[in-house]
């Protein structure tokens, strides 16, 4: 369902290789030091316009392939960043404040070249991208959150989110096993899922440490994220699961603050939208002014 405006219905860089996906693409790895933090990025290459990928929480850049090789494809040059607490990124990181995230979408910006990128996050990717577009308005040509918004103050969040994760039965035995847990009965979820797991002392194991995560979204248990809405001046689009984490009333109240939102709400998908319907997220950027 497709909703019309205003409605809901650095120190240094280095590179090696990436694996080839089934259509022989390719990406390449680029690490970056910001602050004595790594953080690590699939760069896909191709051609402009730019586009900046960010996972959400608990989550990593290979979660993006799908979208990457599509949007590659198309013409854009397309980076996905390991965020810090993340996946090929720093494990321990001592600030996962907001802010802190938002620096490292900007250095990533400006040590790779990504020229005003086009900024796609899902859930805490997007908050991410939202609070990177509403500080630094010249940065983003438009900002794409997927199953992400302001939200409010989420008090017992870091603990609810951690206990989730620490109740995963890692390691897990094998590939399978981790599909079939982490899918929970949908397999795109579960490979998306699986595919940033690492092998380890016998089994798969998280490529991140759940205390970190949880302090990752301590901001977000005291205050909303409102006003750096209103300040978001670049056109945007929402993509949201019918069964997701936003509600009509959140996206009602952002189509209200910016007039020209434009949203898509998808039958039978969850949370996890970029996993589960790649192919039509990666039609609905595609549709947006370069």
């Amino acid at each position: 369902m497709i909703f019309p405006s205003g409605s809901f219905s650095s120190s240094g860089s280095s590179g090696s290789a990436g694996p080839a996906g089934p259509s022989g693409a390719s990406w390449t790895e680029r690490v970056l030091v910001r602050d004595g933090v790594r953080l690590s990025c699939r760069d896909w290459g191709g051609s402009g316009p730019d586009a900046l990928l960010l996972h959400g929480l608990a989550g990593h850049s290979g979660e993006w392939d799908g979208l990457a090789r599509l949007l590659r494809d198309a013409g854009h040059r397309v980076v996905a960043l390991d965020q810090r607490g993340h996946g090929a990124g720093e494990r321990h990181p001592a600030d996962v404040s907001r802010a802190a995230y938002v620096a490292d979408v900007v250095a990533v910006v400006e040590e790779l070249g990504l020229v005003r990128p086009l900024l796609v996050g899902q859930s805490l990717g997007g908050h991410t991208a939202l609070l990177t577009a509403a500080a630094h308005p010249g940065l983003p040509r438009a900002l794409v959150l997927v199953e992400a918004g302001p939200g409010g103050a989420e008090p017992g969040l870091p603990e609810q989110i951690g206990g989730w994760l620490r109740a995963w039965p890692v390691p897990f035995p094998s590939r399978e096993a981790a599909v079939s847990y982490l899918g929970n009965g949908k397999r795109a979820v579960g490979e998306g899922w699986a595919d940033g797991l690492e092998e380890r002392d016998g089994g798969l194991w998280p490529r991140f440490e759940p205390d970190v995560m949880e302090r990752s979204l301590d901001e977000l248990t005291r205050r909303d994220f409102w006003a750096e809405w209103a300040a978001v001046d670049c056109p945007a689009l929402v993509v949201l699961g019918e069964e997701g984490i936003i509600s009509g009333d959140e996206y009602a109240e952002m189509a209200r603050i910016q007039p020209r939102l434009h949203g898509v709400s998808l039958p039978g998908v969850g949370h996890d939208v970029h996993l589960e319907r790649p192919e039509v997220l990666g039609g609905l950027i595609l549709e947006l002014p370069h």
